[in-house]
């Protein structure tokens, strides 16, 4: 079949028309979702220990991977900085120029974005196979109300341990930091944490945590929406997963964007 390509003609533009509705459609269902998540939130029954074993699989497991990543991430970034430092007599702000990068932007974001792949698909795979294999119209049928129970407390899961993942990323990150400037000189801990702590205040640590709430809140809303309605079969798993790591890392870029500019706005940076 022949595709059209003349961009003024009438079968492209409805195709342009049908992807916006299709783009507003979607994201009026996802804030429908998340309006309901809020309001089951309130009411009981509350379900703390699938929260509390939620948290256990969304953090405990996924923080050698973060780790790692974050430790290669503060070791990469100091090796790369320390020569154009050196070259402009500047070696001394190395610390504070690594840990303030570490805290603001480079943690908080790198980590959602792993959260996102690794925690967003595997909900998303593992509601919707649930979905295909009828388990949540089971829940239904016998009376369990299946959203609070599988959607709000992997969102509050999310919501929750994301955060506490930045902080330990951060963590491990100015660690590693820490060992890329061992490897070049004679410094200690002391000293280098002493540097990086001068140099960073509260209006850097808490619009990072502030924000990294938010990543986890929207990386359980896309894992869970879209899990949650998989739809054609055992194929529709696969695309779930793959829509909510895309969609969950396109909205932490966009919240991340807003919470910059928030912040500048009322001069905290």
């Amino acid at each position: 079949m022949a595709i059209d390509s003349d961009p003024n003609s009438p079968g492209a533009w409805s195709r342009v028309f049908g992807g916006m509705r299709k783009f507003f459609a979607e994201a009026g269902d996802i804030s429908a979702f998340a309006i309901r998540f809020f309001r089951e939130i309130l009411f009981p029954p509350y379900e703390f220990r699938e929260v509390i074993r939620q948290s256990y699989e969304i953090g405990y497991k996924s923080f050698s991977l973060v780790g790692i990543t974050a430790f290669i991430i503060g070791l990469v970034l100091t090796l790369q900085s320390r020569p154009t430092l050196v070259e402009f007599g500047a070696e001394a702000w190395l610390p504070a120029m690594v840990g303030i990068s570490i805290i603001r932007e480079i943690g908080p974001v790198i980590t959602a974005l792993i959260c996102a792949g690794k925690i967003g698909s595997g909900i998303g795979a593992e509601l919707g196979s649930m979905r295909v294999t009828e388990q949540i119209d089971a829940m239904e049928v016998s009376g369990t109300n299946p959203f609070k129970y599988i959607v709000v407390s992997r969102m509050v899961a999310t919501t929750v341990m994301v955060p506490v993942l930045v902080i330990l990323g951060d963590t491990i990150a100015l660690y590693g930091s820490f060992i890329a400037v061992k490897l070049k000189g004679a410094v200690s801990l002391k000293l280098f944490l002493s540097q990086v702590f001068e140099s960073i205040d509260y209006g850097d640590v808490i619009p990072s945590i502030v924000k990294s709430v938010f990543f986890g809140f929207a990386i359980g809303l896309t894992g869970c929406f879209k899990g949650y309605y998989t739809k054609k079969g055992t194929a529709g798993v696969g695309r779930s997963a793959n829509s909510a790591v895309v969609i969950g890392s396109l909205l932490i870029f966009i919240i991340d964007l807003i919470a910059v500019q928030i912040t500048q706005f009322f001069g905290i940076f």
